[in-house]
């Protein structure tokens, strides 16, 4: 426990070290001078209306003052000096957004004591309200005032309080808590309907002023301090001094196991039954009267002013001026005729609709009645209730602006962290979907707010988190959007500006900050949820943002998926004089020859555009891969009338190799010497030249015979997969399929020589294949050539039913392999360790010879002294500057032996 209390007080500390800023950030406000903090504050959380006027209380009689109220419900009831309690009820009226309440008297009564009454407190489940007169608590009729037959009462009581969280399991009875008249005494009654128990007297260490109660725990303030008092046990717990002598106690409950008290200077501390602070305090006045909490609010009430303070961030949000009050208290909406009977109904109801409660004795309904009675009985922190202030003649209600309300004005504000503080907290108190859409609502208003300061990593995650349809944001940069988007703005608007320039105010900086912003966000989005149903307005305003801004993005865009509207994005292109992307879109929506048609014209000069500096080699390239043949022989004469070298003659030779070889194959079937020098130089031509048109000569192949040059022209078109199924299954020649993975890869790392000899070795081992040639063609392959496999991949591939000895070749080969790869490693390692020493020899031998210099020593290059003890020494031992050194002009007889 020691160090709860340690904690208390070290936060005690640190919140007195505030005060001063805090009293500097209020001004004299506290002093009732005109420049009070109500000046400044522009949130708006509470109304101050009237209830109840000194007219309808206490007529034409002067002395008559209040002296203490309590509310249940729509009852009101008032405790004056001359031993009178009133009975009014409330009705709240709403007209034209205004609230107000009329307050209709029902009764009053006269206590027959000559002194005020002290304290009201209803329990609504007994149909009893416990009046504290003369230091008696007497027990009286909610509805008519008038005391109980049996008399019951409790006598020599300074001030009492209900426990909210009651321990006992029996819902006809209110615990209740009172200071006695004994010196330092407390003593817990059970109040019943028509009697009263004592259950428990606790002595405490001094005389206690103020108390609240929570279950077993007692909050008291007694003389210098306040402490946390567990009746059951006796076990107390140290919070932090105060002196009573000078300033009132206020010891509030707030919730289970919580307190709020009144601190040193001017704090307003909140204290579990642990001791401990889960909340910073609240700075209020050292003049503060009364505390009631009204969430996320804590309202204090001194002798000039209402302060409200936030529970969230401990902020000051609001000050009403009101003079001679002297109560303050909040109280739940509860139904003040709730009495046993009637929970006994809400239950049974309960029981007859859904069939889900069985009470096997009446202790259990008991229970039941009980903890319905606790649900509808015990504050909490939620709103829904009412926060009363009175003064000696008047009683007045401080009615809560709607959360929504306060959180659109500190919006107005600008004032975003204060407004997400308090969505955050709305939770609470909002159903659900209302809640979710609201604070979406909010989410996006702030980021807006955050957007137009241009903090843009903010504005981000709060359009992220509150689901941002994007063309909100879009809609702000004039003419992004499609003309044939739906879009509308979203009403009432998010944000207050018409557009960019406005937002900005024509600050190009600002703008162009703006855009970079917007060209992120859409490239992140695109892809996910949040572009979902308007993925072409997201990437019709992306393409606009990056040809404007001349982005390199721009063609990655196009190039890959997208849903650029074609209309609005070719005319954005030609406006900014976009003609390469601008055939790449039409490439893309497929209109290759709407494409091909603007790239000759920027090669020819017609248009200009240096997006690409080898846009003849792409188009080249395009024609080359493009499936559309007549398109291809359109502009075939005027790719090769551009560059005489690539595949003019090239392709034009083998077009005459072919010819000869087709012709040489239709005349004769015995081994012809032309044939086979022909077919030769065609293959050779097809194997070493990379200038031919492949698919030209592809085509004109096909339906052929010559499965070889086939395989060849597959293989330029890293097609292997083909050429070696061509040259296994086609051809049969398992030889030529051998030869075709090593010229392939000649000039090529391990790596693709191994993917082609795996390729081929998958091929003779296809699933489903049994073909006895193609096994004995796979070990044939493995045992000439296991340098080029992958030992444990091969090992993997090949038949469990193959032998050891089968592969024993190979196994050795890969063996060998492996073991002359790491000996040889092992060797570098060791050669580059070795001149590694020896270089650290030679660096050694360098430092070990001292130099002096002094101011004799004179430059070799310019016979100055040395006046600074930078330097450099040449191999021969001669130093100069290095200015000097820098110079080798200067030095030409030196130069050939410097080093720094």
């Amino acid at each position: 426990m020691e160090g709860t209390v340690c904690e208390a007080c070290c936060l005690v500390r640190s919140a007195w070290g505030k005060r001063a800023a805090v009293r500097r950030a209020w001004g004299r406000g506290l002093h009732g001078t005109a420049d009070h903090p109500e000046d400044t504050m522009s949130l708006k959380a509470f109304e101050l209306v009237p209830a109840v006027e000194r007219e309808m209380l206490m007529g034409d009689k002067a002395r008559i003052n209040v002296e203490c109220i309590e509310c249940c419900g729509k009852n009101l009831y008032i405790g004056t000096n001359d031993c009178f309690v009133y009975h009014f009820l409330l009705e709240e009226k709403i007209s034209a957004g205004k609230v107000t309440f009329a307050a209709t008297k029902q009764l009053h009564k006269y206590l027959g004591f000559k002194k005020a009454v002290s304290e009201l407190k209803a329990a609504s489940a007994l149909n009893r309200l416990l009046v504290l007169c003369d230091n008696t608590i007497t027990l009286v009729n909610m509805m008519n005032l008038e005391p109980i037959p049996t008399g019951a009462r409790i006598k020599g009581a300074v001030t009492f309080t209900v426990n909210e969280n009651p321990m006992s399991g029996d819902p006809f009875c209110v615990e209740v808590c009172i200071i006695s008249v004994k010196r330092r005494t407390i003593q817990m009654f059970m109040v019943y309907e028509d009697r009263v128990q004592i259950v428990k007297e606790v002595s405490t260490p001094e005389q206690p002023c103020a108390v609240a109660v929570d279950g077993h725990y007692l909050c008291l303030a007694l003389t210098t301090q306040y402490i946390i008092l567990n009746y059951n046990t006796g076990i107390s717990q140290d919070l932090f001094p105060y002196c009573s002598d000078e300033k009132r106690p206020i010891v509030k409950r707030i919730g289970r196991q919580e307190f709020l008290l009144a601190g040193p200077g001017g704090l307003g501390m909140f204290a579990t039954v642990d001791g401990i602070s889960q909340r910073a305090p609240v700075h209020w006045s050292e003049n503060v009267i009364g505390a009631a909490l009204c969430f996320p609010y804590v309202v204090a009430l001194d002798d000039e002013f209402i302060t409200v303070h936030s529970m969230l961030d401990q902020l000051l949000k609001q000050t009403l001026s009101f003079k001679e009050g002297h109560i303050l208290q909040d109280f739940e909406d509860i139904h003040p005729t709730l009495t046993l009977p009637k929970v006994f109904a809400v239950v049974t109801f309960h029981t007859r609709c859904l069939g889900l409660i069985v009470f096997p004795c009446l202790d259990d309904l008991f229970l039941v009645a009980k903890s319905f009675q606790k649900a509808h009985a015990t504050p909490s922190l939620f709103p829904g209730g009412k926060v009363i202030v009175a003064t000696n003649k008047g009683v007045y209600i401080l009615v809560p602006l709607p959360l929504e309300k306060q959180i659109q004005d500190l919006l107005s504000s600008h004032r975003v962290e204060e407004a997400l503080i308090l969505a955050k907290a709305a939770r609470r108190n909002i159903p659900k979907e209302k809640f979710q859409v609201m604070y979406k609502r909010i989410l996006q208003q702030a980021g807006f707010i955050y957007f137009a300061q241009l903090q843009f990593l903010e504005a981000k995650e709060l359009f992220r988190s509150g689901q941002l349809d994007v063309r909100e944001l879009i809609s702000l940069y004039p003419f992004l959007l499609p003309t044939s988007s739906s879009f509308t703005r979203s009403h009432p608007p998010l944000h207050e500006y018409a557009d960019l320039n406005q937002l900005t105010q024509g600050d190009q900086e600002k703008m162009t900050k703006c855009k970079r912003f917007l060209m992120s966000y859409l490239n992140e989005v695109r892809s996910t949820e949040v572009a979902n149903g308007y993925k072409e307005d997201i990437d019709t305003a992306l393409l606009k943002l990056y040809a404007e801004a001349n982005h390199e993005s721009l063609l990655d865009l196009l190039v890959s998926e997208n849903f650029c509207l074609l209309t609005d994005s070719a005319t954005w292109l030609e406006k900014h004089t976009k003609y390469f992307a601008l055939g790449l879109l039409h490439h893309y929506n497929g209109q290759d020859a709407a494409a091909l048609q603007l790239w000759v014209k920027i090669v020819n000069g017609d248009i200009q555009d240096s997006t690409r500096s080898d846009l003849y080699e792409y188009i080249v390239d395009f024609l080359t891969f493009c499936s559309d043949q007549e398109l291809v022989w359109k502009y075939a004469e005027w790719v090769l009338q551009k560059s005489e070298e690539k595949e003019k003659y090239h392709t034009h030779l083998a077009v005459l190799y072919l010819e000869t070889v087709l012709k040489l194959k239709s005349v004769t079937t015995d081994n012809c010497v032309e044939l086979t020098e022909t077919q030769t130089k065609l293959r050779s031509l097809l194997q070493k030249s990379d200038f031919y048109r492949i698919h030209f000569i592809l085509d004109k192949i096909k339906g052929t015979d010559l499965h070889m040059e086939r395989a060849i022209l597959y293989g330029k078109l890293e097609e292997h997969d083909k050429a070696l199924h061509i040259l296994v299954h086609e051809s049969k020649d398992f030889s030529a399929a051998e030869d075709y993975c090593i010229w392939s890869s000649e000039s090529k790392d391990l790596p693709y020589r191994q993917r082609l000899f795996h390729m081929l070795l998958s091929v003779y081992l296809n699933p489903g294949s049994s073909d006895c040639e193609l096994v004995m063609a796979a070990v044939d392959l493995l045992n000439n050539h296991a340098a080029e496999f992958d030992a444990a991949r091969v090992l993997q591939l090949v038949p469990d039913s193959w032998s050891v000895q089968l592969l024993s070749p190979f196994l050795t080969g890969a063996m060998r392999e492996s073991i002359h790869t790491t000996r040889m490693t092992q060797i570098t390692l060791g050669l580059a360790k070795a001149e590694n020493l020896i270089y650290k020899h030679d660096k050694v031998k360098l430092k070990g010879s001292p130099i002096i210099l002094s101011d004799k020593k004179l430059c070799q290059v310019c016979q100055s002294p040395f006046c600074e003890p930078a330097f450099v020494r040449y191999p021969n031992g001669g130093m100069v500057h290095t200015h000097c050194a820098a110079n080798r002009l200067m030095n030409p007889n030196m130069t050939h032996h410097s080093q720094t």
